[in-house]
């Protein structure tokens, strides 16, 4: 183990090695540069607004881009932020010394109220330019709005509720009409639901929330400068538009829950976190005299919509009596509180300031903070100036806190696009599980970082934790690249040994059968998983050796099935005598080769099955490799055992139709064996071509011979032609098998002849029954009584084959009187064909004047010209010329020696004097007429018609142009 620990170290080190230029930069155990290249940007980015305002600011509201400025006595400026260069004025146009006290605007940034001191309010829609009094709230000076953001629009605000200096809070409405400016009443209506006390009597409703939770239950906060109070009810469906009066009106007679502290700002403001647009809070904080109240807020819960609260205190540089908060908001990780001359930034998971921002003198005190909660950027405003703060990853550093506070999941959660803080957030995750003892957890998370492989390999050792040290060991392998060949093969071999180690362990407790039993799934879960299976293979050596070393055969077994080593699965269980199972491998993955190899050992033990499995392979065995474990089988076997080798052979000769010699030899010697029976049957249906049987002849006479079967010796010289031969043995067996062979030789009589000899000799010596002899003769046609007679002996009388020698010479005086018929038609067919030429010499046929050679369609009668019976007549120069080019090559020759001399008599003669009958006598000794030339040619040239005879039938597939001169043709047509 400690070997593999130190291979593995190396090859972990050379695999991240470090460059010496990145040396300077310095490489923690994590494994990751600590560097930071530039200053990062703080998570509240202040911006001044370039803006300067005419007259003070005395209140500022923001919501959806939204911004609306209260500047001295009697002015709105209304600025649409994604239009900022378009700001929009409106008076108020009061002539009364009445002043703004507050603003506040809905969700969607359409409804203005602004609250005057004098407990006047006045209502502006953003679609409008005047202001309206709304006559219904006057004498109540409004200290909070709870806007209603499920029911609101842009004309309509819907139920809302309105809380005032003196604790009543009324419900009200407020709807602008379509059809002209205002209608004459835009507030629809507002009535008192309720009053928050406190101990003292009523108190100021610092602030109003609305919020809808789960099966339509409705939950109202509402705040006072020391109390924070619930409303919870539901509305019933389909009277929303009623309002709130049904929840409150359950509180009647006593008071709803809430929540108090002793110290008194004199107000309370709350603030919330909505971390989605259009999205429910997820967390509130409220500003009160004991501190800040920060809790979550869950709609689940039957009765309180507040969880997880806890009291953060005011830093100790606040003090209340002298510099105390003036404005809180809310964002995911902090609260900011607004003091008159500075901002402080808290964060709610330790409620560690983490941020103060001071503002110089010159801008004046801080009068108000506000966050628009559709972009959630802070404003800040002075009588004099405006402020803006961008939040910008407020999430960067919360990884840190909750990793101090042991919560792991969440701090992974906000750092998992920052691999160098999620590493030291699982070293130290893994850390607090080992020195808490959750090894498995430890090594789950040791897995993931960075930290050096062998520091805590050795620190599982050490606690001597093998399951969490195997399960460090998969996770780590897991997360490993397919180039990290080496590092793979070598934490594959130390999880295959301490598994072996594990199992070993188990295997002999028989109280951890269970978890021997889900060790040994895991196992075998790591062997065949698809990412191990290019290593295992790779190693499989390394891996069997340890599976052998530990004598674990099961899982030898299991594995070289996984590597689909399928030899040494067969190979085992024939050690083990387990041929059953053996052959059940081979016939399931059906491979040639291992067949090949563990048949001669399998068909020892169970030949049936083996034959069948051998059957069920058909054709993708090669049974001539087969027949060597035949053949060691059939030496030391019975002869009901070789009838499976004789089955299986059978199986290939007529199912498969193998046509391998060798195949069919060894059947041959099989049946020899074992069967001849069915030899003579198999050598019949072979049949007699030679070029068509399969087997040897030649080895299949003498395996025959050797065992004595002398009919299949007959048959196969009658296959090899060998007739003599087959003649003498079949004699030695049967006379009518011999006779059978005698007439094979059809086509040669003389042969026939002989081997009828032998057969009659065999019979009058041999046998010496003249009967016999007798009826060889009727037998063949060839023998007759003359030639078996010197085969009798000579006391043997002629009373024996006197009908023999009498039907002989009737055959003879037959013979004669034939001839002599034969001889007379002869002298009959002379005189008719000598009488048919007489009568052809005297034929003649008539010519017209016009007509015309069939070849050249010139006059006929300008030249010597041929006649034929079908009517074609021709120059005899025009027949010539279409005859010659179709004669054989030795007429052509003799055409042309005819023709000389014919022209060698037509020269004149060198007397003056020249014969009468020049034409008809002898030229010389040897010489022939001219006459006798001329009917030499007409035979050769006018033998048949060219048009009519076999010269233009075999002349049907030559082409019209002679191919050596189609060329010329071509060019002789362009």
């Amino acid at each position: 183990m400690a070997s593999i620990l130190d291979e593995y170290e190396d090859s972990l080190h050379r695999s991240v090695s470090v460059p010496q230029s990145r040396a300077s930069v310095g490489i923690p155990h994590s494994g990751y540069v600590n560097a930071r290249l530039e200053k990062e940007t703080p998570i509240f980015n202040k911006q001044r607004i370039d803006f300067a305002p005419p007259e003070k600011i005395n209140s500022l509201v923001v919501s959806s881009n939204q911004l609306c400025m209260s500047l001295g006595k009697d002015t709105l400026l209304r600025i649409d932020l994604g239009k900022p260069d378009e700001p929009n004025q409106v008076e108020l146009g009061r002539k009364d010394e009445a002043k703004v006290y507050k603003m506040f605007l809905d969700h969607t940034g359409s409804h203005l109220l602004i609250a005057l001191n004098t407990s006047e309010c006045l209502y502006l829609n953003r679609s409008v330019q005047k202001v309206r009094a709304l006559s219904r709230w006057k004498g109540h000076l409004v200290e909070s709005v709870g806007w209603n953001k499920f029911l609101g629009s842009e004309t309509n605000t819907g139920p809302i509720l309105v809380g005032t200096s003196q604790g009543q809070i009324y419900e009200a409405e407020i709807s602008v009409s379509e059809g002209s400016l205002f209608s004459t009443n835009p507030d629809q209506y507002f009535r008192q639901v309720y009053t928050l006390e406190e101990e003292s009597g009523p108190a100021p409703v610092c602030c109003l929330e609305i919020e809808r939770g789960i099966e339509g239950k409705f939950f109202i906060i509402a705040t006072t400068r020391k109390r924070l109070f619930q409303f919870v009810g539901k509305v019933p469906e389909g009277t929303e538009q009623q309002g709130f009066s049904s929840i409150f009106a359950v509180h009647a007679d006593h008071l709803p829950s809430f929540r108090e502290f002793p110290a008194n700002l004199g107000f309370s403001e709350i603030a919330f976190y909505t971390p989605k647009l259009r999205s429910n809070p997820r967390s509130f904080a409220w500003m009160m005299g004991n501190g800040v109240l920060y809790g979550n807020l869950d709609y689940s819960r039957p009765d309180s919509i507040l969880s997880d609260e806890r009291v953060w205190v005011y830093p100790p540089d606040i003090d209340i009596t002298v510099n105390k908060p003036i404005s809180i908001v809310l964002t995911q990780f902090h609260f900011l509180l607004l003091l008159p001359d500075r901002v402080k930034a808290v964060c709610t998971l330790n409620g560690q300031v983490v941020f103060q921002d001071l503002f110089l003198e010159k801008f004046g005190l801080l009068t108000r903070m506000i966050k628009d909660p559709t972009v959630q950027q802070i404003w800040i405003h002075t009588e004099k100036v405006v402020f803006r703060y961008h939040v910008q990853r407020e999430s960067r550093d919360v990884w840190k806190m909750y990793m101090n506070m042991n919560k792991f999941d969440l701090a992974k959660e906000y750092c998992k696009d920052r691999p160098e803080c999620l590493d030291i957030v699982l070293a130290k995750e893994a850390e607090h599980c080992f020195q808490n003892k959750r090894y498995l957890d430890s090594a789950k998370c040791y897995a993931l970082t960075q930290n050096y492989f062998e520091e805590i390999a050795l620190k599982f050792i050490e606690a001597k934790q093998e399951e969490a040290l195997m399960e460090f060991l998969i996770k780590k392998l897991s997360n490993l690249k397919p180039s990290e060949k080496t590092q793979t093969t070598l934490l594959t071999t130390w999880l295959t040994e301490l598994y072996l180690n594990w199992l070993g362990v188990l295997q002999g407790d028989p109280s951890q059968r269970n978890l021997y039993l889900d060790t040994r799934e895991k196992f075998r879960t790591f062997l065949s998983s698809p990412k191990n299976k290019d290593c295992l293979f790779n190693n499989r050596a390394s891996i069997y050796e340890l599976l052998a070393s530990h004598g674990d055969t099961e899982h030898m077994v299991y594995f070289a099935v996984i590597m689909q080593d399928y030899e040494r699965v067969v190979a085992h269980h024939c050690q083990h005598d387990e041929y059953d199972e053996a052959l059940n491998v081979l016939s399931r993955h059906r491979d040639e080769k291992l067949f090949y190899k563990f048949s001669p050992v399998l068909i020892q033990h169970i030949p049936k099955k083996v034959v069948d499995a051998w059957i069920s392979m058909g054709s993708r065995l090669d049974a001539r490799n087969l027949i060597p474990a035949l053949v060691n089988y059939s030496q030391s076997a019975s002869t009901q055992q070789i009838n499976e080798a004789i089955r299986y052979m059978e199986f290939c000769v007529y199912q498969l139709e193998e046509t391998q010699q060798a195949i069919h030899n060894y059947l041959l010697s099989l049946y020899a064996l074992c069967r001849p029976d069915s030899l003579l049957s198999y050598l019949e249906q072979a049949g007699t071509n030679p070029n068509r049987i399969h087997y040897d002849l030649k080895y299949a006479l003498r395996l025959c011979a050797e065992h004595g079967h002398h009919r299949a010796c007959v048959h196969i010289y009658k296959v090899m032609e060998l007739y003599e031969e087959a003649v003498d043995l079949a004699l030695q067996v049967d006379v009518d098998l011999a006779k059978s062979c005698a007439d094979l030789p059809e086509d040669d009589e003389e042969l026939r002849k002989k081997l009828w000899l032998k057969i009659a000799r065999h019979v009058v010596q041999e046998e010496k029954d003249v009967k016999k002899a007798m009826a060889c003769l009727s037998s063949c046609a060839l023998l007759k009584i003359e030639d078996v007679l010197p085969f009798f002996p000579d006391f043997v009388t002629i009373d024996h084959f006197k009908e023999a020698i009498c039907n002989s010479l009737e055959d003879y005086n037959k013979h004669i009187e034939e001839l002599k018929r034969e001889m007379e038609e002869a002298t009959q067919s002379a005189k008719r064909i000598r009488e048919d030429i007489q009568e052809m010499r005297n034929k003649y046929g008539s010519v017209e004047p016009q007509e015309k050679c069939a070849a050249c369609d010139f006059p006929l009668l300008n030249r010597p010209f041929y006649l034929f019976l079908c009517g074609h007549m021709f120059h005899y120069d025009c027949l010539l010329q279409a005859v010659f080019p179709n004669l054989p090559a030795y007429k052509q020759a003799k055409l042309e020696d005819l023709q000389k001399k014919l022209a060698a008599t037509s020269q004149p003669s060198k007397s003056h004097h020249r014969p009468k009958d020049a034409d008809t006598v002898s030229l010389g000794k040897g010489q022939q007429s001219r006459e006798q030339i001329k009917a030499d040619i007409d035979d050769i040239v006018a033998a048949e018609c060219v048009y009519c005879g076999e010269l233009m039938i075999r002349s049907i597939d030559k082409p019209f142009i002679d191919p050596q001169k189609y060329e010329e043709e071509m060019q002789s047509w362009l």
